[in-house]
């Protein structure tokens, strides 16, 4: 099917020229300034032409577009609230680690866990977004934050007609904010003061410290007992207690001190009963004459483990010694966290509340950082914005700065205190007739009903269960997968009708179906293959800005081979002088052994007219010493720049990656691989088919005119 031409007119987004089977056009604030073109399948089983020189016959292709493309978007300073209730700036971040997203639950949003896919960074006209609480943030104008009226860019591309959805004066972001500028999130250093802070805030406020002398009954002589113990359910905090007395000089013992209940939690215990002990504790825990700022952080974040709590929309710290409420308000004071006393209770209880909200809570726990992370989270809570986050100005900076962006399971994650989109951007598709810009990024062709359809297909007489694979199109697993959810219903109708598949993809949002493939591949043949031609973050960065780290693909195949099934990884397009190499390839193949990977194919990258003239650009930028290089080993019998490398090449690097792959023992074995799944007249390494001249390793580009590995 061709899509040319057909797309929503500039001037008039109600007016949809004829497109065959269209049910409706969608827009959402969850997909700013994309169109989804819902239509009706009358088909999902595509032949393959023969011609095309494919190893199987059937594709099933739900989508045609992509979005997997990231648009940088946010300075490295920006701080992103982690999973564990903490801050760290986004420069920081790495694959896999945990933050916090959102997630609509009927008509509310809530807090969640989702886990960073891959992150990347370039320089971009910066722009500052001021609030009237404080809060800052500097962006690209075209990162988007979510407002009370949906999605929204920072601004305007200079010269753009057409009006995408901006931030103006008095929108109001959604989140929590900081409360003021970044300085005054500047995390403590673990200093002598802070750690003697720290423990008297903790030994104050829940230790036992015992020096006395008894009669023994028996003889009537003295006795004298001295003993420090320090019993908490939360491990975090003992052992942070543990070491900061070892760093003081006092040693102390772990042991069990009560078992676990119906009602209570175990807990466990640390313990010294030397009189050194004792009286080195005593010194370290002694009032100061003046509260130094670290001091004020340890004795904060000391006291709340010991005595505070984060329940429902306040955080609050209870004790009945006026000495420690004192120094409890003065230290908050010291750091400008708000706060009020809250009326003695009947039992002589006072309690100390944080005011100014989320936002408050933010600056407390990164002021002082705290190690108990039950106390801190906001996960399974709704966003609820009570800060006054009103966009007071959005500012040109006027320069090219740094930027920074992730990519998260549910699409957005908390950037200085406000929900931030997960920025994906342009990719072209050559072989699907869209322009190299915005018909790709803003049609999306979405066939809503392709698992019905795929059902009734394989479920004919005539259909002779012949192998179906998915992803070698478009990824069946990019970002539109999370929204239609198509994936679960093509998976059942192929293997609830005997069909066997294959599934290419270099998209983390796989993990979310394993348990659906691994039971289907209790019935069906089942295989899965991720797409990774090279390790070498610097140069991906370079070579395909807008894919997955291959940190994240390399934890997919991880994820794939421990549910069981196996994983072959596509090695395509190997890149000339690139990653060729024998140390590139060696370290290729090592990283995918240690996945797990069951195989691997390797294949030379092929130009296309078109996608041709952009690589050749951006390889005399990047590397002009490679350009002759390059028109050699390309050049046709005729003289004429070939899509396909030359044959001397291909037989060198097939023998080249063959022997790394008996280095890390990808051996041939005599069970039914993948490889001979795809089609048992041509597996992938018959000599009928030609990786280089295939579609699978396609190279595409971006708008700006680098190259992205499909």
């Amino acid at each position: 099917m061709r899509w040319q031409g057909q797309k929503i007119a500039d001037d008039d987004g109600a007016a949809l020229l004829p497109m065959k089977g269209l049910v409706r056009s969608v827009r959402t604030p969850d997909f700013e300034g994309v169109t989804f073109h819902e239509v009706a399948a009358k088909s999902a089983l595509n032949r393959v032409p023969e011609q095309s020189n494919m190893p199987f016959r059937w594709t099933v292709n739900p989508t045609r577009g992509c979005l997997h493309r990231c648009v940088y978007c946010l300075s490295p300073e920006t701080l992103v609230l982690m999973a564990d209730g903490r801050h760290k700036p986004i420069g920081e971040i790495q694959v896999g680690d945990r933050v916090v997203g959102t997630e609509l639950r009927g008509r509310y949003r809530y807090f969640v866990a989702t886990d960073v896919s891959a992150a990347w960074r370039t320089r971009k006209r910066a722009q500052r977004i001021t609030l009237a609480d404080g809060t800052e943030l500097v962006a690209s104008r075209d990162h988007r934050f979510l407002t009370e009226h949906g999605w929204k860019f920072v601004a305007q591309e200079p010269g753009e007609v057409s009006q995408r959805p901006h931030l103006t004066v008095n929108n109001r972001l959604m989140g929590f904010g900081l409360g003021g500028a970044l300085s005054g999130y500047m995390p403590p250093q673990q200093s002598l003061e802070y750690r003697r802070g720290y423990l008297c805030g903790m030994i104050r406020g829940d230790g036992m410290l015992v020096d006395r002398t008894y009669t023994r009954e028996s003889t009537g002589k003295p006795y004298r007992v001295t003993i420090f113990r320090l019993a908490l359910a939360d491990s975090e905090a003992l052992i942070r207690s543990h070491e900061f007395l070892a760093a003081e000089g006092v040693s102390t013992t772990f042991r069990p001190f009560t078992t676990k209940t119906e009602k209570r939690a175990a807990m466990t215990g640390i313990f010294t009963a030397t009189r050194g002990g004792y009286q080195r504790i005593k010194e370290v825990i002694r009032w100061p004459e003046t509260l130094s700022e670290d001091w004020c952080k340890g004795f904060l974040s000391g006291i709340f483990d010991a005595e505070g709590s984060l329940s429902g929309s306040a955080l609050r710290v209870s004790n009945k010694d006026d000495e420690i409420l004192w120094h409890l308000e003065s230290a908050l004071g010291v750091l400008g966290i708000p706060f009020v006393r809250e009326p003695v209770a009947p039992k002589g209880v006072t309690t100390i509340r944080i005011t100014g909200g989320r936002a408050s809570y933010r600056r407390f726990f990164q002021l002082t950082d705290p190690p108990i992370t039950r106390k801190l989270t906001l996960l399974g809570k709704a966003v609820k914005t009570f800060s006054d986050l009103r966009v007071q100005s959005v500012e040109d900076l006027g320069s090219d700065q740094d930027m920074v962006d992730i990519t998260t399971g549910t699409g957005d994650f908390i950037a200085n205190g406000v929900i931030s989109h997960n920025c994906f951007a342009r990719k072209t598709h050559e072989y699907l007739d869209l322009d190299s810009g915005k018909d790709f990024d803003t049609q999306i062709v979405v066939k809503t009903n392709i698992a019905e359809v795929l059902r009734a297909e394989v479920n004919k007489p005539s259909w002779k269960r012949e192998h179906v694979a998915l992803g070698t199109n478009t990824d069946p697993y990019q970002r539109a997968e999370g929204r239609y959810q198509l994936m679960p219903g093509i998976i059942r109708a192929l293997a609830e009708s005997g069909t066997p598949f294959s599934i290419l993809t270099k998209g983390p949002l796989l993990k979310r179906d394993l348990p659906l493939l691994v039971e289907a591949a209790q019935h069906v043949p089942v295989s899965v293959a991720v797409s990774l031609a090279m390790t070498d973050p610097q140069l991906q960065q370079k070579v395909e800005p807008g894919t997955p780290d291959p940190r994240a693909r390399l934890n997919l195949i991880k994820a794939i081979t421990n549910a069981g099934l196996e994983c072959n990884v596509l090695a395509m397009p190997i890149l000339p002088w690139l990653t060729d190499s024998t140390a590139a390839l060696d370290q290729l193949h090592a990283s995918l052994a240690e996945a797990g990977a069951n195989w691997v194919s390797t294949g030379a990258l092929h130009l296309r007219p078109g996608a041709r003239e952009w690589f050749m650009q951006w390889l005399a930028a990047e590397y002009p010493e490679l350009v002759p290089k390059y028109r050699r080993i390309y050049r046709s019998a005729k003289g004429r720049f070939s899509t396909y490398v030359s044959a001397e090449y291909r037989q060198w690097l097939g023998k080249r990656a063959a022997e790394a792959r008996r280095r890390h023992g990808f051996e041939r074995r005599s069970d039914v691989t993948w490889r001979e799944r795809v089609s048992p007249e041509k597996p992938l390494d018959s000599p009928g088919w030609d990786a280089s001249q295939s579609e699978l390793p396609g190279l595409e580009l971006t708008p700006t005119g680098q190259p992205a590995l499909f």
